[in-house]
């Protein structure tokens, strides 16, 4: 479906300012429109453009912000907030009534559910996006509380995608561990970022899928398969596919991020991701034709991470740990240094000042006959020689002993 160039959009920063000016959340958005809470930050941060269907909803409901601005009345705000953008199809109405089901279950953390916004006081409401520094806010968070509230609304969901993408349960947690614990070490980056969740997801994929886990002695042997038979299936399955395939159709098919944002995720262009997305369609339709939907894909990965118990430690542990590494890691390389140093001075000291110089080459002396062998043979020699050899050949007869 192609853009439509007949819509007008307002611009990104106009986007926003109009939803923060009429207390709408980006998760509204999101509902009233029928697309992600992720998508909606995407166009609000100027990353994608709508299209289609979707461009068209968009800019009514924009329309409507922008004319109940306008007019001051709150009765013009909330019929825009109740307005149904545009007559949804039978389709339409799956995908919308699969994303409530997915939101609520809160398996895999779709954007909505795994985004950073603290819906918890009507203040977080109001400023629409909680930890992304939108406008509307009416006091900092501290650095520890932005990282609790992060780490309390992601960190489950991320333990379930990572258990999908590794089929290992400890790897799962020691991978979100560590993903948190750099973000803790790089708060100042973290917390500056449009998308937070997406930084450390991918931090604790780019861990999950390390190659050197197979080194461990730990990982030589398989994890305990799920329960349900059909969940086995489809773990093997998912097992089955290449790392960069299974991580693309986690993230698009699982998660639910745009297909621009599945590329940017993971390194790759968009056609390049769109064809991993349909490979893998291909390989898990071929051996469980029942998902050959990617509505039900979805469902059933969206159940087969629920099945998991999968509970993450509490953010102070995280941080405590993290900063008992850095703690670590900055002691040695102190030690490290200081011995290098050590090494140093000690080798100036033991080291000669200076060095013996290397004895002349021998030179002949006067006056002592030099000491000579034996002189080449003449040709006189040589002949005299050769007549005694010849002379004395047989020479003289052997005596016998006898007796007298």
């Amino acid at each position: 479906m192609t853009q439509s160039p007949a819509t007008p959009l307002p611009t990104p920063t106009e986007r926003r300012r109009l939803r923060v000016a009429r207390s709408l959340t980006q998760t509204q958005i999101a509902e009233r429109v029928g697309v992600t809470r992720e998508t909606v930050r995407s166009w609000e941060t100027g990353r994608t453009a709508p299209r289609g269907r979707k461009r068209e909803a968009y800019a009514r409901l924009l329309a409507e912000l922008g004319r109940s601005e306008k007019t001051g009345t709150a009765d013009a705000a909330g019929a825009a907030a109740r307005t149904k953008p545009d007559a949804p199809t039978k389709a339409d109405a799956r995908t919308k009534a699969e994303a409530r089901a997915s939101r609520a279950s809160g398996a895999l953390g779709t954007a909505p559910a795994a985004s950073v916004a603290v819906q918890e006081a009507p203040r977080d409401q109001a400023s629409g996006d909680g930890l992304d520094g939108g406008p509307g806010r009416d006091r900092p968070r501290s650095a520890t509380e932005a990282f609790d509230a992060l780490y309390a609304h992601s960190a489950p969901h991320l333990v379930r995608q990572t258990y999908l993408l590794t089929g290992r349960r400890t790897l799962a947690r020691e991978s979100v561990e560590r993903a948190f614990q750099l973000a803790w070490a790089r708060w100042p980056e973290v917390a500056v970022d449009p998308d937070p969740v997406s930084w450390v997801r991918a931090a604790a994929y780019e861990y999950a899928m390390s190659p050197w886990h197979r080194l461990r002695p730990a990982h030589r042997q398989p994890d305990a398969p799920p329960a349900d038979a059909d969940d086995r299936k489809l773990m093997d399955v998912l097992q089955s596919l290449p790392p960069a395939y299974r991580r693309t159709l986690l993230l698009y098919d699982g998660v639910g991020l745009d297909l621009p944002e599945t590329a940017a995720e993971t390194e790759a262009s968009t056609p390049a991701a769109a064809n991993r997305i349909l490979h893998a369609r291909e390989a898990v339709a071929e051996q469980l034709p029942d998902l050959a939907v990617p509505e039900q894909l979805h469902r059933r990965l969206t159940e087969l991470a629920g099945a998991e118990k999968l509970d993450a430690p509490g953010s102070t542990l995280v941080r405590g740990a993290g900063e008992k590494r850095v703690r670590f890691w900055t002691r040695t390389a102190v030690a490290v240094t200081a011995l290098i140093v050590g090494m140093t001075v000690l080798t100036l000291r033991v080291a000669p000042t200076h060095y013996d110089p290397t004895p002349a080459p021998g030179a002949p002396i006067s006056g002592v006959p030099p000491l000579t062998g034996p002189g080449h043979l003449t040709d006189e020699d040589i002949a005299l020689r050769e007549a005694l050899r010849k002379r004395l050949g047989g020479g003289p007869e052997r005596l016998a002993p006898v007796a007298e």
